[in-house]
């Protein structure tokens, strides 16, 4: 099989009950809530194939405001939750804040940072997940521009930013990528209006392929993407059936792995920092019968011999969060 198979306020319902076991995991959605069909959603996944496979119970959350954060972590650990998994960068102040206040407690933070030492980070290798659907882009392209739509401006979205347009580069050294952001604030992972207004606007420039990493908001650029007439590449969640024959790929991060291996190991999981980059199957690209028509045995090639030179080093593709910059694109 190929690498490319293979891949709290009183107005918010807070699943923690008083018949809840001590040692029930429990996990906190991010902005946007579990079904937005992107980050969440995997998590979401992940959780539901471990409660499945061991019929276990966990307790949830969908945050609606930023100062449920810290509410949310507090009433969970006081609940004898454990471990207590956060989604998304944003709850990296918060979790320092409150781990400290729970040793016996692990947190653990997908895309977040936290150096108290009751704490597991799950770090994913974006820009090389996203280097193969750039390469995907340049070969699908016919105008030679592609177009990417991140949600929040900050560095993890730059980091998927950048590493796409190595990989259209690395194909096409005279391709255009054009690179957008929804907004500065986290209202930008939620406004598919917004997200397709912005499709509009780089298909007029002559983007034909474009890749959104933006939550919910990439709804809205698959949507208008199909609407119309050119491709769209989906992230996070393989999205490939929201539009079959209209999404070459989906960039996978395997949220779902996370939850469900912290879920599995319970209380005896162990505090510090896992990598899931290509080498351990956290990243890659969705192959199915969706987009099977789109995708040709040239391409897959490609895709899956880059994907073994950067797992042997033989690629380096560049990371923006590395030193906040990208040689190949400006923002």
């Amino acid at each position: 099989m190929t690498l490319m198979q293979k891949f709290l306020g009183a107005a918010a319902t807070v699943a923690l009950t008083a018949g809840a076991a001590v040692a029930d995991p429990a996990i906190i959605f991010d902005l946007g809530g579990k079904f937005d069909k992107s980050f969440n959603e995997a998590g979401y996944t992940g959780a539901e194939k471990w409660a499945q496979e061991t019929g276990g119970k966990y307790l949830e959350i969908e945050l609606q405001s930023e100062a449920q954060r810290e509410q949310a972590l507090r009433r969970f650990a006081e609940a004898g939750a454990n471990p207590v998994i956060t989604m998304g960068f944003a709850m990296s102040t918060p979790i320092s804040n409150v781990a400290p206040d729970y040793p016996e407690t692990t947190f653990v933070t997908i895309d977040g940072w936290s150096d108290a030492e009751n704490v597991l980070k799950f770090i994913f290798a974006e820009h090389e997940g996203s280097y193969l659907t750039g390469m995907m882009a340049a070969m699908a392209s016919e105008s030679n521009t592609v177009g990417f739509i991140g949600g929040m401006d900050i560095p993890l979205i730059r980091k998927f930013a950048c590493g796409y347009a190595q990989g259209v580069l690395a194909v096409n050294g005279d391709a255009t990528v054009i690179a957008n952001m929804t907004g500065t604030t986290p209202a930008a992972w939620n406004d598919p209006v917004k997200g397709g207004e912005l499709t509009k606007a780089q298909i007029s420039q002559g983007a034909d392929v474009i890749y959104a990493a933006a939550g919910g908001t990439g709804l809205g650029v698959l949507q208008t993407a199909a609407d119309e007439g050119v491709l769209s590449i989906g992230v996070d969640s393989n999205q490939n059936h929201l539009f079959p024959g209209k999404v070459l790929t989906s960039m996978l991060k395997r949220v779902d792995v996370a939850v469900y291996e912290a879920m599995s190991a319970g209380e005896s999981l162990e505090p510090g920092l896992r990598v899931m980059d290509l080498a351990h199957e956290g990243v890659g690209v969705a192959l199915d019968e969706n987009n099977a028509a789109l995708v040709s045995t040239e391409m897959k090639a490609a895709v899956d011999a880059a994907a073994a030179k950067i797992i042997a080093g033989e690629i380096t593709v560049h990371d923006y969060m590395s030193d906040d910059s990208c040689p190949v694109l400006d923002f």
